[in-house]
């Protein structure tokens, strides 16, 4: 009857042509979304199983808070928790590192830049180089971190279960279990970008900062596992830093602003207009259509962001090396709470090594000669500039000038959460939501994700999810 009732008036075909259920409607894509989600549960299931022989309890006091500074930036990139020191606790940075690394590197080495240039087979063999690179540096980063928890107090954490920390033979097999986890998080990714949908290694790091979620929202709403009964009245429970209703609302709004933010500037771009040639033959002439060359206006995407915070790890860890060391020379104290707290001098900085990084990136994903050349050999030019070097200096320009307003929307965004957390007292695994490299790259996989989707639907003849 209910179901009758429905047909009648017409919602049974409005649901069963809603265009979220046409998703699973297609046979391909249900199963590439169900393969995704598979692999993205048994990363997450990975993520929680600890190395045998670290203290857990011991790590867990040791660590309370650390996912707020230094040690929750690195998981934030890499999909792991050092924190925790899992054997997925390096999470997939090592591979990245090492794409980036083969990236720049192909720029300057020639023999590896006609590899990338040979087409596929080249692709191959960067990609088996690529591996390779991955398991060295997991191998000297899992050494590394695995000697540091073990090593008794005060050059490491002492976090070794009694007769494990002077054992060879254990703290080897720990190097090879977070080595191992790598390399099976970079095989994950592999298999989603196969099987499944989107960028495999993308939405890995995607899932990591997604989890995070829960727990920011407990920090504002609960306390020790009570429910906060001061976030339901203005000013709170009267003590500083406590959070009121009127601290909700507004980072309610002000994530809901820089979201919409976020994905204007993403998906923003300068269409250059574009005019082919006339070709005539016969009666008919062919060609003269006008077109448009869209350049993002944010070309780099999230890349100076990774440069700039990873870089930047540098000079703190060194500092406080220094101020370890010297422990009566107060200045290397005020610098490494300079970096740590992220002041004004760490922001300077970050904004400094985010423009140079969006100009750096940009230069070389980006060639002005090689566009005007592909221009000319498919007979289009742009209305005002002549084909060849003409046409380069003026994208040049036009490259330029979009990458200062690009790099100036990353700097805004990367400096918000510490803006936030100063200004509304609120931690920094809540503020880290309202900007930074978080946000930037859960949209940015995001919006990926949605296009891919959306190119399934219209290559079936179905309504696409977005219209651009």
């Amino acid at each position: 009857m209910a179901t009758a009732s429905l047909r009648r008036s017409g919602v049974f075909d409005v649901l069963w042509n809603n265009q979220l259920v046409t998703i699973f409607r297609i046979k391909e894509l249900r199963q590439k979304i169900f393969i995704t989600l598979l692999f993205l549960v048994i990363y997450r299931i990975g993520f929680q199983v600890p190395l045998p022989i670290i203290n857990q309890a011991r790590m867990a006091q040791k660590m309370g808070g650390a996912d707020e500074g230094l040690l929750g930036l690195v998981s934030m990139f890499s999909g792991g928790s050092l924190s925790q020191s899992t054997i997925f606790g390096l999470g997939i940075m090592p591979y990245i590192s090492a794409s980036i690394f083969f990236q720049l590197f192909a720029t300057i080495y020639p023999p590896l830049e006609r590899l990338q240039k040979e087409g596929e087979a080249g692709r191959k063999k960067i990609n088996e180089y690529t591996r390779y690179a991955t398991v060295a540096i997991c191998i000297v980063q899992a050494w590394m971190w695995v000697s540091y928890i073990v090593s008794p107090e005060p050059h490491g954490l002492n976090l070794a279960l009694p007769g494990y920390d002077k054992s060879f033979i254990y703290i080897f097999s720990s190097v090879m279990m977070m080595t191992a986890g790598t390399v099976f998080l970079m095989w994950i990714g592999e298999q989603i970008d196969e099987y499944g949908i989107g960028n495999g290694i993308s939405l890995i790091i995607m899932a990591g900062i997604v989890a995070r979620i829960p727990d920011a929202f407990l920090q504002i709403f609960f306390e020790r596992g009570t429910f906060r009964t001061s976030v339901l009245r203005l000013g709170g429970d009267g003590t500083p830093g406590s959070v009121g209703l009127e601290k909700v609302i507004v980072l309610m709004l002000l994530f809901i602003a820089v979201v919409v933010a976020v994905i204007a500037i993403t998906k923003g771009q300068r269409r250059i207009p574009t005019q082919s040639a006339k070709h005539v033959r016969g009666r008919r002439v062919y060609g003269g259509t006008r077109q448009f060359l869209p350049l993002r206006i944010n070309q780099a995407g999230v890349m100076p962001v990774i440069f700039a915070s990873s870089l930047l790890l540098i000079p703190t860890f060194f500092f406080k090396f220094l101020a370890q060391s010297m422990p009566s020379v107060n200045f290397f104290y005020e610098l490494t709470n300079a970096f740590e707290r992220q002041g004004w001098l760490y922001n300077v900085f970050y904004i400094v090594m985010i423009y140079f990084f969006c100009y750096f990136w940009t230069a070389i994903t980006f060639n002005p000669k090689d566009m005007a050349n592909n221009l000319k050999d498919y007979g289009s030019f742009i209305p005002g500039y002549r084909p060849g070097k003409s046409t380069a200096d003026y994208l040049e320009r036009v490259i330029m000038r979009i990458t200062y307003v690009g790099a100036a929307f990353l700097a805004i965004i990367a400096i918000i959460p510490s803006m936030i957390s100063t200004a509304l007292e609120v931690t920094p695994v809540v503020a880290s939501f309202y900007g930074g490299t978080g946000l930037l790259i859960v949209i940015s996989v995001a919006l990926d994700l949605v296009q891919k989707i959306n190119s399934h639907l219209v290559m079936r003849n179905y309504p696409g999810l977005t219209e651009d």
